[in-house]
């Protein structure tokens, strides 16, 4: 039986797994999503067994069949789940925390950060464990991590749009949304290999430090031609 970890509501995977076991527990199906959840991001899809399923959420196989066709519909099934808790469970609560677009996105990885801590870096984002271990013959639940990781970008997307003039007005915000990603998923993954917080806090050291520049540079006043002082050029030598 996995070992259970007393976490903070405030990190996005474990307020997820709460949710399910709180609000609803009585319901099988649900009770069967977040057995399943907790445990694939505990120990990997592969390494989960379907008894080991229903005896943590102590139901009996018919019921698992009666939602699920196999273990690989049950995995589909965590993860249009967890479609629908990104947003209040996860990308919602840091943005209550703030009403500072720029801010939210470091309050986003402050929550990554805080299950780190508390799983003593043993355990990363569970759509991002999963994402390396799904192999391309399960193309259905490969498709829909991508659609997690989208889900995810366009919320940071979004507030690197509402800071509006605060940052340039030629930034590839798109794109600096996936750079906020890949600087989580890479952080959480080297964190767990070294069992340290460091690579983490380096790599939002160093986010913060850019986005530091790029607020100083929409700040910079910038001059316009009339503005400008004219250089006249240098008289020509006359040649003797």
């Amino acid at each position: 039986m996995s070992r259970r970890r007393q976490t903070s509501p405030a990190e996005p995977a474990t307020e997820v797994a709460a949710t399910a076991r709180g609000g609803e527990a009585g319901d099988t199906r649900q009770r069967l999503l977040a057995t399943a959840f907790r445990l694939f991001w505990e120990q990997g899809y592969h390494a989960t067994g379907i008894q080991t399923i229903l005896r943590e959420a102590d139901v009996h196989a018919g019921s698992l069949y009666h939602f699920f066709a196999a273990k690989e519909a049950l995995l589909e099934g965590v993860l249009e789940w967890l479609l629908t808790q990104l947003e209040p469970r996860v990308t919602g609560v840091a943005a209550a925390t703030t009403k500072d677009p720029v801010e939210r996105v470091f309050a986003l990885l402050h929550g990554y950060r805080r299950q780190l801590e508390q799983s003593h870096c043993e355990l990363g984002c569970p759509v991002g464990n999963l994402a390396l271990e799904i192999r391309d013959d399960l193309p259905r639940a490969r498709a829909l991590i991508d659609r997690n990781f989208a889900q995810w970008h366009r919320t940071v997307q979004g507030w690197l749009e509402d800071a509006g003039d605060r940052l340039p007005k030629d930034l590839d915000r798109p794109a600096l949304a996936r750079m906020v990603l890949t600087i989580m998923e890479g952080g959480m993954m080297q964190a767990r290999a070294a069992q340290s917080l460091q690579p983490f806090d380096d790599g939002v050291a160093q986010l913060r430090g850019y986005f530091d520049l790029l607020l100083a540079a929409a700040r910079r006043p910038v001059a316009s031609p009339a503005s400008r002082p004219i250089r006249t050029p240098r008289k020509q030598r006359r040649s003797r």
